[in-house]
């Protein structure tokens, strides 16, 4: 049996489309997800605050003291 180009397609192009069209469900458990999207963010923001608390290069560290006055 010798299939002619048109007919195999007429065949394949419809059977790739159908098994294109597999969906794959996974279960994430919620609360191991947001648990872990809590320490992802935790971590980001001691990252920012560590950036935040060191002073640029040659720059005296920012403090809340207020400057001592003239007498």
């Amino acid at each position: 049996m010798n299939l002619s180009t048109p007919a195999l397609m007429l065949i394949a192009v419809p059977a790739l489309c159908l098994s294109a069209c597999v969906t794959i469900n996974i279960y994430f458990p919620a609360a191991a997800a947001e648990k872990a999207a809590d320490r992802i963010i935790d971590e980001v923001y001691q990252l920012k605050g560590a950036e935040a608390a060191k002073p640029p290069a040659g720059q005296a560290p920012v403090t809340d003291a207020k400057p001592a006055e003239k007498k």
